[in-house]
């Protein structure tokens, strides 16, 4: 014996069955239908395109990247040429006053005669 509850909850259960088998054969249809195929081929492109963006874009960056650290490694080594200069500049000078000081030395000596 039913009681009236019990009749109601068999009348919901049948009609989210029902509900649920409508939705069913509704994205059946959706999934044939070529408008939805036409759109899912245009998102996909849109997709695709947005990929070829963003690749794009992160090649871009890297060769910026690139450029930068090639760039710094110029200006490190134009400072290092400048510095070796410098080095080699200072090195001369000292070469000079010793020769200077050594040639100083060689005519003092001469004239004392000894």
């Amino acid at each position: 014996m039913l009681k009236p509850k019990d009749a109601d909850f068999v009348e919901r259960r049948n009609a989210a069955k029902d509900a649920k088998a409508a939705l069913l054969e509704k994205m059946k249809a959706k999934k044939d239908d070529p408008a939805a195929e036409a759109r899912r081929a245009e998102r996909a492109a849109i997709v695709a395109a947005r990929e070829e963006r963003e690749a794009a874009r992160r090649e871009a960056a890297e060769q910026a990247k690139r450029e930068e650290a090639e760039r710094l490694a110029a200006e490190e080594a134009a400072k290092k040429a400048e510095a070796d200069k410098l080095i080699q500049r200072m090195v001369e000078d000292e070469a000079a006053r010793k020769a200077a000081r050594d040639q100083r030395y060689a005519a003092r000596k001469a004239r004392k005669g000894g």
